[in-house]
C-alpha cells in the first residue's frame, strides 16, 4: 500500500472499519470508487451524509427514524398487545420481511453480557419495563440470536418482567 496516495489510504482505512469488509475488500472498494465509477462515488458520500444528518432512534421503539418516530410507530394501526424484542434494528427488517407480524417492536442495542462489560444500563432495558408497565402490553416476544449472550439476555429480561 505504499504506492497508494495518503488520501486513497484514508479511505482503505475507514472502509475497513465497516462490517464484513476486511483490508482486500476495502482496497478493491476504494479503487472502485475513485477510478471507475466518480458518480457513483459522490453519490454514495452524499447518501452517507445524508443519512448521518437524518436519522436517530425513535423515541418509542429505539428503531431507526427520521424524526421522533420510526414509520412503524408513527402509522399506527398495528397491535398494540405484541411487543417484540429485538436486539439491533436491523432484526425489524429481517422481521418484517416476513410479513407475518403485526405488534410492535423494542430495540435493545446490544445484548447484557456482563462478561463484557456490557451490563443492563448500556442497553434498553429499562426502558422497556417501563414501556412494558406503561403500554397495553399483553405478550412480549423475545427475538434475539441463538448465541450464548442471547439466550442470557432473553433469561434475563423474562425475569425482569415477571
Amino acid at each position: 500500500m505504499v504506492n497508494f496516495p495518503d488520501s486513497m489510504l484514508s479511505l482503505v482505512r475507514e472502509l475497513a472499519k465497516l462490517p464484513a469488509i476486511g483490508h482486500k475488500s476495502a482496497q478493491r472498494l476504494a479503487y472502485h470508487l475513485v477510478s471507475n465509477d466518480r458518480e457513483t462515488a459522490g453519490k454514495l458520500a452524499r447518501a452517507i451524509d445524508l443519512a448521518v444528518e437524518r436519522v436517530s432512534s425513535c423515541e418509542r421503539c429505539f428503531g431507526l427514524a427520521e424524526g421522533k418516530l420510526c414509520s412503524i410507530c408513527q402509522r399506527g394501526g398495528r397491535d398494540e398487545a405484541l411487543l417484540c424484542v429485538v436486539e439491533k434494528p436491523m432484526d425489524i427488517i429481517a422481521i418484517e420481511r416476513s410479513g407475518d407480524f403485526k405488534g410492535y417492536y423494542h430495540v435493545l442495542h446490544g445484548l447484557w453480557a456482563p462478561l463484557r462489560g456490557q451490563g443492563e444500563e448500556d442497553i434498553k432495558l429499562r426502558e422497556l419495563v417501563e414501556r412494558v408497565k406503561t403500554d397495553r402490553i399483553k405478550e412480549v416476544i423475545l427475538a434475539m440470536g441463538v448465541t450464548v449472550e442471547g439466550d442470557a439476555t432473553s433469561l434475563y429480561i423474562a425475569r425482569m418482567l415477571k
